[in-house]
């Protein structure tokens, strides 16, 4: 299992991955992701913050840092945090506990950052999702709205999102 950036041959992938979540989405709960601006994630990719899990010579996982949140988090942005946004599992490796390798991963990454969180979001009436990110380690926040989210993925218009944290030790 190896954790590299993604690159712009990636693309393709990504958004493959991206349209199978949201199908699988559509099967579990009442609510999913819109489509994703391609641009958007060239940008995350030239900015080195797409991520990717390879196993076995095939993309596993993806997933989308930061290193700052403030629509979410708003005062809490302040703090030295890494946050996790659109994890998703190709799946033909689902079960395969990425979220738990993923909360490992930046632990050491947050500690070679300096940063004291780790810091992630989901839909605020999701409750099998919330417990399952509780199960990885995460204390539950507590639940917020966004005000403006016009800088925000399309999904977080009017959502009600539960937070997550890990500190760093």
């Amino acid at each position: 299992m190896e954790f590299t950036t993604s690159t712009a041959a990636d693309m393709d992938e990504i958004f493959r991955l991206y349209d199978e979540a949201i199908a699988f989405q559509k099967t579990r709960f009442h609510k999913h992701w819109k489509a994703f601006d391609r641009d958007l994630v060239a940008r995350e990719i030239a900015a080195g913050h797409q991520w990717k899990i390879v196993q076995d010579g095939k993309i596993a996982c993806v997933f989308v840092t930061a290193f700052s949140d403030p629509f979410i988090w708003g005062e809490k942005n302040s703090d030295p945090a890494v946050y996790l946004h659109r994890i998703v599992t190709n799946p033909a490796f689902r079960g395969g506990s990425y979220v738990r390798e993923i909360v490992k991963w930046a632990k050491e990454y947050g500690r070679e950052q300096g940063l004291k969180f780790i810091r992630m979001d989901t839909w605020g009436d999701n409750q099998d999702l919330i417990s399952y990110y509780v199960k990885c380690g995460f204390t539950f926040l507590g639940l917020v709205t966004p005000g403006d989210t016009a800088q925000l993925p399309a999904h977080y218009s009017a959502a009600q999102l539960s937070l997550f944290e890990i500190s760093i030790d």
